[in-house]
Order: C-alpha cells, then sequence, then structure tokens
C-alpha cells in the first residue's frame, strides 16, 4: 500500500467516526454542557462572541495573518504531510503554554485566552493550508480554512452539514461567497465552553487550560489533514 493509499484510508475512517451518531453518554454529556453554558458571565459570552466575529472578520479580509511561501511544489505528498505533523506538534506546545498562562491569571485572563487561541489556531491552519500548496491569498482558501474550522467545532446536527461542503468544495464555492458567523461562533461557543468554564476555575484554571488547548489544536490538526486528503485525492481522480 503506498503512502497516499494510506491516507486515503486514514481519510475514510476518520470520514466515518466523524458523521457516526453520537452515543448516549454524549448525548448526555451535551445537555449537562447546555445547562452549565447557562451559569458563564454575561461579560464571557460578549468577549467569546465579539473575538469570534472579528477573527472571522478579518480572516475573510486576510489581513490578520501573514503566512510565509513555502517551496513545496517539489515535495511529495507524505514531505508535505511530515511538514503538517511538525506544525500540529509546534501549535499544540504553544497553544498548551497560552492556555497554562492564561488559566492561571484567574477571570480576567482567562477572558484573554479566548482571542489569542483563536488566533493561534487560525495562524495554524494558514501553515497547514501553506504546506498542502494552496494560497491563503485567494479568499476561496480561506473561506475554506473557515469551514475546516468550524467543521472540528461543530455540534452533531451542524457536522453533517458543513463537511458536506468540504467534500464537495469544487461545487459548493461557487455557491458560498461569505460565513455565516452568528452559527459559526453559536456552534464553536457550545462546543468548548464547558472546558473553558473549567479554565476560570480557581486552582486548576491553569492545567486545565493547557492540557484543553493542546487537545483542540491536536483535534483541529487532525480535521484539517483529512479535509485537505479528501479535497486532494477528489482534484486528482
Amino acid at each position: 500500500m503506498s503512502y497516499e493509499q494510506q491516507a486515503a484510508e486514514e481519510a475514510r475512517l476518520w470520514k466515518q467516526k466523524l458523521l457516526r451518531k453520537s452515543s448516549f453518554l454524549e448525548r448526555s454529556s451535551k445537555k449537562a454542557q447546555s445547562k452549565i453554558n447557562q451559569l458563564i458571565p454575561g461579560k464571557v459570552h460578549i468577549a467569546v462572541t465579539e473575538s469570534i466575529k472579528k477573527m472571522v472578520e478579518a480572516t475573510l479580509m486576510g489581513s490578520n495573518i501573514t503566512t510565509l511561501p513555502k517551496k513545496v511544489g517539489d515535495l511529495t505528498f507524505e514531505e508535505r504531510e511530515q511538514l503538517v505533523r511538525k506544525s500540529i506538534g509546534l501549535y499544540k506546545k504553544t497553544a498548551a503554554v497560552e492556555g497554562a498562562s492564561t488559566g492561571a491569571g484567574g477571570i480576567l485572563l482567562g477572558l484573554a485566552d479566548f482571542p489569542l487561541f483563536l488566533s493561534i489556531k487560525m495562524k495554524f491552519l494558514f501553515d497547514v493550508a501553506s504546506h498542502y500548496g494552496y494560497s491563503t491569498k485567494e479568499y476561496e482558501e480561506r473561506l475554506f480554512l473557515l469551514y475546516v474550522f468550524q467543521l472540528a467545532f461543530s455540534s452533531e446536527k451542524h457536522r453533517e452539514e458543513v463537511f458536506s461542503i468540504i467534500e464537495n468544495w469544487e461545487k459548493k464555492k461557487e455557491e458560498i461567497k461569505d460565513l455565516d458567523w452568528r452559527v459559526f461562533q453559536q456552534e464553536y461557543r457550545d462546543y468548548i465552553d464547558l472546558v473553558k468554564l473549567m479554565q476560570f476555575l480557581p486552582g486548576i484554571g491553569a492545567v486545565v487550560g493547557g492540557v484543553a488547548n493542546y487537545h483542540l489544536v491536536q483535534q483541529l490538526g487532525d480535521c484539517a489533514m483529512n479535509c485537505y486528503r479528501l479535497r486532494i485525492f477528489s482534484e486528482h481522480k
């Protein structure tokens, strides 16, 4: 089996896992999360909403993130994915340090974690796109990244819709000219609120912040890799 065949099989299994129905435990956890979500202070909701709105707007305008051009034209697909894995490792460590630092500082620094962590994740996605040979100078490529981000942190109900857009990107990109940031931010908030709420707790905030950020970047990395795999393999059929 070639590396490409192995990657295609991994992407197929990832898709199968992504779209499977949630278990009873996961559904129960979601209900508990929704209740806890109501306990989060209003200023936290406002801070998160504004951070996400600004991040989405800045990403679409292309003015918030820059990536150095990478010479990947002569690299094999396997070599490109080695670069992606290195980026995942680097950004996991960066995000863990940031989460631990803000988590140790109480609610004020905890609030600062939302925009900082968002910027780390978006910078990571821009690097991933570059490793796979896509130019984020193109509006459609930045839009694609936002859908990848959304897929990584969406509810089961919304996940299937977002995945359909990504899986059929060459057709869908002609129909989609913008992103509904309100849906985007609500899905993201609902997904991570429970974890991030614990980051405000005295004594354990630093540990929770570091561990949570570390694993969330890994999750985003797995999602990005497999989304690009599906896209690339579809383009080269």
